[in-house]
């Protein structure tokens, strides 16, 4: 039986044409060019779909959204727009969308959406065997972006499909090792801009003194240690992309130069009496509640609205487990080419129990695992032998609230020499450098200095 759907469009040749479209592959169509009718068959009918232009005779496509989600109607809605309208199809995702067209629209890529919206998880095939032999691991070299298959993925990569192709500065959100950075560089991938630099900045390694050199570049002799002229961030990356990860680490003086640089896009370089043009767009990430940091005075509000044209929420890993196979394989290619070893199958028992983890590190936490473990294997299958032994029943903290002062305490004993503290602290928060900088008593920033002085990686 066809599927059910409403189309709200007010130009008769084209309400025409998807109307007669939609017939001919047997779903049941209600074409309507108003809103106020759009309402009354909502309330009296359940449908699978929504297709709506945006700009209609009594209202807009906007308006109708925000009723339905008012009215607790979850329908996908797929959003027509022309491409000036861009920016409102942006407001529309946000305000719950599942994804938007532009007029005139193709008919393929009007299927494809259509089968991603009414996918709520793609199927995924179970088996008792073996996963087969990789037949092609070109597709899991190091450094290329993995896509997950889960839904909650799908509609991320409908939002940087949305977003990429414009100059909106976006911000990336999600916990610690999600894969921040892979999102950045795949909204710099999909842009025009994908052939110019795409240049990461760890804004936590960044101390108030150097971040100024660091972004903006200096000239020689222009401090003490000024020994000869030194190209920004921003300049190297003049008509591509910068990516500020962890931005909330940036102290407020230098949020201040930042804010300067984003809205003028000029710079000028330490010591320098002139500016430089730069054409750059930003991709900011973050682990961090920004709007409590405003709240405690620890971060500019206007900043915050301008790396926040659009945001993105990465999801944890524990919320997308249909993707724990596919990555699982991504990080075995990775650890076969590190370690010269020639994994190439896992075990359907490793699998399961990789599957019941709550993966509070994310993809960083698992990267590790599957690294021990290629190490560990005797021929080319990861068997459940090789995975390291899971505490199921030791609690994790997930947020410094869950830190008790007796713990942090306890961490103040001796335990080695200050490298391994820290190690055993980032270990024992999954990654998670807040709560490791609790139990270190430490602030991030000395925490994230700490770890680069060592060269400690996660």
């Amino acid at each position: 039986m066809g599927k059910h759907i409403l189309i709200v469009e007010d130009d008769v040749t084209f309400g025409t044409m998807l109307k007669t479209w939609f017939d001919k592959k047997s779903w049941k169509t209600i074409w309507i060019s108003k809103v106020e009718l759009a309402k009354t068959e909502l309330l009296n009918n359940s449908f699978d779909l929504i297709l709506s232009d945006l700009r209609l005779p009594d209202s807009d496509g906007i308006i109708l959204l925000t009723w339905l989600r008012e009215n607790k109607i979850m329908t996908p809605f797929i959003i027509m727009t022309s491409y000036s309208d861009v920016q409102t199809a942006v407001s529309a995702m946000k305000l719950g969308a599942f994804d938007y067209l532009q007029k005139p629209i193709n008919p393929t890529i009007l299927q494809q959406k259509i089968d991603l919206a009414l996918t709520s998880k793609p199927a995924i095939n179970e088996s008792n065997n073996d996963k087969p032999k990789l037949t092609d691991n070109s597709n899991l070299k190091k450094n290329k972006v993995v896509k997950g298959r889960s839904s909650v993925m799908q509609r991320l990569y409908s939002h940087i499909d949305l977003v990429a192709p414009t100059k909106m500065s976006v911000l990336i959100l999600g916990e610690s090792g999600t894969g921040k950075e892979y999102i950045a560089r795949m909204i710099h991938e999909k842009s025009n801009r994908k052939s110019e630099p795409f240049v990461a900045v760890d804004c936590g390694s960044l101390s108030m003194e150097l971040a100024p050199s660091e972004l903006f570049g200096h000239k020689k002799g222009s401090f003490t240690s000024a020994v000869s002229d030194k190209t920004g961030v921003f300049v190297a990356a003049n008509g591509g992309t910068v990516f500020l990860d962890e931005v909330g680490n940036l102290s407020y003086e230098v949020q201040k130069q930042l804010l300067r640089a984003l809205q003028e896009q000029m710079v000028r370089p330490v010591g320098s009496a002139s500016d430089i043009k730069v054409d750059v767009r930003i991709i900011a990430a973050t682990n961090e509640d920004l709007e409590k940091a405003i709240e405690e005075g620890r971060f500019r509000q206007d900043l915050y609205h301008r790396i926040n044209e659009f945001s993105v929420n990465v999801p944890p890993l524990r919320e997308r487990m249909e993707d724990i196979e596919e990555f699982c394989y991504h990080f075995i290619a990775q650890a076969n080419e590190e370690l010269d070893k020639h994994v190439d199958k896992i075990s359907a028992e490793a699998l399961s129990v990789l599957k019941q983890q709550s993966w509070l590190g994310n993809l960083r936490e698992l990267r590790n695992v599957i690294r021990r473990s290629v190490l560990f294997a005797q021929d080319n299958i990861l068997n459940v032998d090789n995975l390291p032994e899971f505490h199921k029943n030791v609690k994790v903290q997930t947020s410094v609230a869950e830190v008790r002062n007796e713990e942090v305490k306890d961490w103040a004993l001796n335990r080695g020499n200050e490298k391994e503290q820290i190690i055993a602290a980032l270990n024992h928060a999954r990654g998670n450098k807040t709560i490791a900088a609790k139990l270190l008593q430490i602030d991030r920033k000395t925490l994230y200095n700490k770890m680069h002085l060592y060269g400690i990686e996660l």
